[in-house]
């Protein structure tokens, strides 16, 4: 379902390994791992049709490569991992439920646009090294918004930043922690299956929004999980 629309799923993976009560050290080592494959895929799908430009994603990316590092050097203590985690989450299930209508545009000039993705880049570079959530949900309707490119560049955009982040996050997590990724063998081959399937079909009968809200209905789970162990 991601794939399909350029995402690399990094939400709905934190989400379901929350639930799922793995721990806080494996939960961005591993959704990292999965983005990566996932927006592989996406990636050489969008860019094979010639949807992927530079131009659009670089401005993002100048910024996000050090946070993302920087964030997978973190070493939160568990309880603030989980906080951070859960409003990451609650933010995604906003823009998922409530920040559908993105037929707005910004009027920014060049200069504007470029210090936006930049700051935005950042932003979105250190969520991702932190708790594994790759940005795309996020990055794809803004680019729409600043008028930098079309839905499909602006997929293509996505996949690629994901890509990115989740390679420098991955790498900066690996070079601190020690998890062993050949225990979630099966959900690298889950996810490598379903990925290709997506990318190479483009899209599902369900439109983007409704696949949002289903994995959004994920989302919503953990948020309910997280905040019964944080608060009870």
């Amino acid at each position: 379902m991601y794939s399909s629309i350029g995402l690399g799923g990094g939400s709905s993976y934190t989400a379901l390994m929350v639930i799922s009560g793995m721990s806080a050290l494996a939960i961005p080592i591993v959704s990292l791992s999965l983005n990566l494959l996932v927006s592989t895929l996406s990636s050489y799908h969008f860019l094979r049709n010639k949807h992927g430009k530079l131009y659009i994603v670089l401005p993002f990316l100048i910024s996000a490569i050090p946070f993302a590092y920087l964030g997978g050097a973190l070493h939160l203590p568990e309880t603030l991992f989980l906080w951070v985690l859960l409003v990451s989450l609650i933010i995604v299930v906003m823009r998922i439920y409530f920040w559908q209508d993105i037929s707005f545009k910004l009027d920014l000039n060049h200069r504007q646009k470029v210090i936006v993705s930049l700051i935005l880049g950042s932003i979105l570079g250190l969520i991702a090294g932190i708790v594994g959530i790759g940005g795309g949900v996020y990055l794809v309707p803004i680019i729409i918004m600043l008028k930098i490119g079309s839905v499909k560049e602006a997929a293509a955009a996505g996949a690629i930043f994901v890509w990115t982040v989740s390679f420098f996050g991955l790498i900066s997590r690996l070079q601190h922690n020690s998890v062993n990724l050949m225990d979630y063998i099966p959900l690298i081959v889950a996810v490598i299956i379903g990925g290709f399937l997506g990318a190479y079909m483009g899209s599902t009968k369900f439109s983007s929004n409704t696949i949002e809200k289903i994995l959004g209905v994920i989302i919503l789970m953990s948020i309910v999980f997280l905040l019964k162990k944080l608060l009870f």
